[in-house]
């Protein structure tokens, strides 16, 4: 059924002019690249929760009274004592913070990590169509304008 569905799509493209075939060409390129850059952000979110996760199990075997360097900056840290191993603050976005158990804390990361996933993994399937489109356009584009030279 799919390639039924390709088969159309070229059918469609080989019956288009040569601008419009720049056109899809040239929409089709740029969506790759947005969906290329939203691949390459959301894989940097993962990276970071699973830091996160990882600080989160590092600090639960941490012992009250630890001394710890809590970052401020991506180079600037500060001497801590901790105080507290069972309650942490998580970033939910734009600036919120909310208070969660530990459990809860490590929780929440595991299902934003498994949601990015998921999302990157429907963005590889979206980018991988918007590519063949792309490229098909480019070959049937090629085509046209060879058989145009050659005519002319």
């Amino acid at each position: 059924m799919a390639s039924s569905k390709s088969g159309s799509g070229a059918m469609t493209l080989e019956r288009m002019s040569v601008e419009q075939l720049k056109a899809v060409k040239e929409q089709a390129d740029l969506e790759v690249n947005l969906l290329q850059d939203s691949l390459t952000n959301i894989g940097t979110a993962t990276t970071r929760l699973e830091i996160a996760t990882s600080a989160l199990n590092d600090l639960s075997l941490r012992s009250l009274g630890s001394k710890i360097l809590v970052p401020l900056t991506a180079s600037l840290y500060v001497p801590a004592t901790l105080h507290d191993t069972q309650h942490v603050l998580v970033d939910v976005g734009t600036g919120y913070f909310i208070e969660k158990t530990m459990p809860e804390g490590k929780d929440y990361c595991e299902r934003k990590i498994n949601l990015l996933k998921s999302n990157f993994d429907q963005l590889v399937e979206v980018a991988s169509q918007k590519k063949n489109v792309a490229d098909e356009a480019g070959v049937i584009l090629q085509a046209k304008l060879k058989q145009l030279a050659s005519s002319s």
